[in-house]
């Protein structure tokens, strides 16, 4: 039997700490999405393209649709521009098993097919147009909170 993992975030404002997000992780559906989330969460792993720590640590929630999403995991260029993989830079969608039916969803952003590097979204409200577009693997199951203060930014 597959155990779904958590990890976390503790979210902080211009400094200021606002709470954590606490994820679920679906590594029953999707293992290689979710570890490659849970490794960058956790900052264990080097690049192998730049050889540098790979960690969300520090990095931006860099865009914020509200009513949509909120995304970060841009931790090289902290824009929306970069990014890295534990599996290198990009890596294929592995599956799209689960929708996009309801808010606090956590989902990987990508600039088309198999173009998966270490950028993610967290849904503030049901998007099926992002249905096998984007893979879902995990929601948040703690902070939703702090996922509707971003939301309201």
């Amino acid at each position: 039997m597959v155990v779904n993992q958590r990890t976390f975030f503790d979210v902080e404002i211009d400094g200021k700490p606002i709470g954590r997000i606490v994820f679920q992780l679906f590594n029953d559906v999707v293992p290689l999405t979710t570890e490659n989330f849970r490794v960058l969460c956790l900052g264990t792993q080097h690049s192998k393209v730049s050889h540098q720590r790979l960690h969300y640590k520090g990095s931006p929630f860099h865009r914020i649709i509200k009513n949509f999403m909120v995304q970060g995991g841009d931790f090289t260029n902290k824009n929306g521009t970069g990014g890295e993989s534990i599996y290198g830079r990009k890596f294929d969608d592995e599956n799209f098993k689960i929708k996009h039916t309801e808010p606090y969803l956590l989902s990987m952003a990508n600039a088309g097919p198999n173009t998966n590097g270490s950028q993610f979204f967290i849904t503030t409200a049901p998007a099926p147009h992002l249905d096998g577009k984007h893979v879902v693997f995990g929601k948040v199951v703690q902070g939703q909170n702090v996922c509707d203060i971003l939301n309201s930014l």
